[in-house]
């Protein structure tokens, strides 16, 4: 008795024995394809940020050729497909700008293509979650695999990380501890090989999150890109999602509620990015999972960071891979995490942890000695940011965890530039940097200015870190005691939009409280007297603009948020 074919979704184009079966067929032969692939074979769209515009994912084609290998190994028929590459070092006025955008872009080609099942590709920051969002939005079966990140960075004999490295030598340039020319030097040190940055910055964060959500084979967040491994995961990513599409594993069976409280204690045990929070609250919109900025706090504190890595600690990727990588990790919290959540591969996280080793202690602490204790981001609330802001406590100086002080305000990031390091700026040590008018609307896009460069006066005392306070974004590369994500935001009137030089704000992380100390009454008489920016008025700025979420609902678009499934499109020939 002759076994039936299942029926695929890529045989509503393929399948038909008509007119329209010849177009669809017919053309895609012409690339060389034999009958026999379109034959009911199991249609695999790799979804491939490839771009040289985008350095953290310029090895995207190689990669994606390994996965080819993989899904032909498993009996699937493989296709490539670009999106919109994000690139964070290149694309102004910020990459989060075109999150949301991209997301769609993803949403739509999978939709609108005939895919069965899709294999993301995906490095520098923003590809991580809108490709998540976009894919989450059609809900096919579905897997991850990241590009991995860089080899350590080398400089003169010490390790140097991205971003971090950054931030802290233009501040020595700008002390006049480092020359410019050795600060030029240390360009083709820090970033020596393909893949994303090295240190825990959001690229190595989101990836590590794909990972605990489940969305990707082990192992994935730490293996470096230049590292033949990451080829080899590739492979094997390549034939798993072959059987993912024979078993129907879709992501709504992965994105469990489960998985996202995973994700975020995750987080916290390896100090990861406050990106991080803005983008699960994105992709939890999309799937239909009911997650609040609140849940990052009430999950996340009280786990310990056992990560020593930078910007929080002193070592980097390479080292976190060779010291058992994230699986190491979250055997080490596993008391936490909901082991009986399923991912990808077909077997629990627990399954998938049960024996991961750890071989270096000094770069994954065990649970009794942390790196750091209640590392977990805090969610702070009161009359400043009544929707809530956050603050990443191990990247942050303890003496400033709770402070008050004078507001020194920056209207806007220009202004901030243009005065920052005028001596005759009224500014000490003791100041409240506050920078307005850069949140989601504002910039627009959120961009990641939030940890404010501290002004040379300050700096040639030798303060490194002041409370800074804004409705941006920082990276993930970054440090400081810096409060990001205020809502609402100055551009959408919120009481961040009314302070004024001289204010005094009182921060108190333990309470969980952020204060401005001016009484209702006079805050009502500035908000009379306040007037919103100027709104753009075309393209995308403009659709973006009118209809972006603040920063505790994720900033999605608010006509994106659901899914709609993977519905065959009406056929137009």
């Amino acid at each position: 008795m002759e076994t039936k074919k299942p029926v695929r979704r890529s045989q509503a184009w393929f399948g038909k024995n008509d007119r329209d079966g010849f177009v669809h067929r017919s053309w895609i032969k012409n690339q060389g394809y034999p009958h026999d692939e379109l034959d009911g074979r199991p249609v695999i769209g790799i979804c491939n940020t490839w771009s040289e515009l985008t350095p953290c994912n310029g090895h995207f084609r190689e990669l994606a050729e390994f996965v080819k290998r993989g899904v032909y190994e498993a009996g699937g028929f493989p296709l490539e497909f670009p999106v919109m590459s994000l690139g964070e070092t290149q694309l102004r006025p910020t990459a989060m700008l075109f999150r949301n955008l991209a997301s769609m872009d993803v949403e739509e080609s999978i939709r609108g293509n005939p895919i069965d099942g899709v294999v993301l590709l995906m490095g520098c920051d923003k590809t991580t979650p809108a490709l998540l969002m976009g894919a989450a939005s059609c809900n096919l079966p579905t897997i991850g695999l990241s590009g991995g990140p860089m080899l350590n960075g080398k400089f003169r004999g010490q390790d140097i990380g991205s971003g971090t490295g950054v931030w802290k030598m233009s501040e020595m340039v700008r002390a006049g501890e480092m020359t410019q020319e050795d600060f030029t030097a240390a360009e083709s040190c820090m970033h020596r090989s393909k893949g994303n940055c090295m240190t825990m910055g959001t690229a190595s964060t989101m990836a590590s999150m794909v990972e605990a959500l489940g969305m990707s084979l082990p192992e994935n967040a730490a293996i470096p890109a230049a590292d033949t491994r990451r080829n080899r995961l590739a492979q094997l990513t390549g034939r798993r999602i072959v059987d993912m599409v024979k078993d129907d594993l879709t992501m709504t069976k992965i994105l469990t509620r489960q998985a996202f409280e995973n994700a975020i204690r995750t987080n916290a045990a390896i100090g990861g990015s406050t990106n991080a929070v803005i983008h699960l609250l994105a992709i939890a919109g999309r799937i239909g999972i009911d997650l609040k900025l609140g849940d990052f706090d009430d999950l996340g504190r009280q786990v310990p960071c056992l990560l020593d890595l930078q910007p929080s600690g002193k070592f980097l990727m390479e080292d976190f891979f060779y010291a058992g990588g994230l699986p190491a990790v979250l055997r080490e919290i596993q008391h936490l995490l909901h082991l009986e959540a399923p991912t990808v591969n077909g077997k629990t996280i627990g399954e998938n942890i049960a024996a991961a080793p750890c071989w270096n202690r000094e770069v994954i602490r065990p649970l009794d000695q942390p790196f750091m204790a209640d590392a977990g981001i805090a969610v702070v609330k009161g009359n400043l940011a009544p929707d809530g802001a956050v603050i990443k406590p191990s990247a942050a100086s303890a003496h400033l965890l709770k402070h008050r002080g004078r507001a020194v305000v920056f209207e806007t990031i220009e202004q901030f530039h243009a005065t920052i390091d005028d001596e005759n700026l009224d500014i000490d040590e003791h100041c409240i940097m506050v920078l307005k008018n850069c949140g989601p609307r504002g910039y627009p896009g959120m961009a990641e200015v939030g940890n404010m460069p501290l002004p040379p006066k300050v700096l040639r005392k030798g303060i490194t870190d002041m409370v800074r306070i804004s409705d941006a974004r920082m990276s993930g590369t970054a440090y400081g005691t810096v409060v990001l994500h205020t809502s609402p935001e100055a551009a959408a009137g919120g009481p961040l939009a009314l302070v004024q030089n001289g204010d005094m704000i009182e921060l108190d992380v333990p309470a969980r409280t952020l204060r401005l100390e001016v009484s209702d009454e006079e805050l009502a008489r500035r908000k009379a007297l306040w007037k919103p920016l100027e709104a753009p008025k075309r393209g995308w700025q403009k659709l973006y603009v009118e209809h972006v979420q603040q920063a505790h609902l994720g900033a999605d678009l608010d006509f994106l948020v659901g899914a709609s499934g993977a519905g065959i499109p009406r056929d137009s020939h």
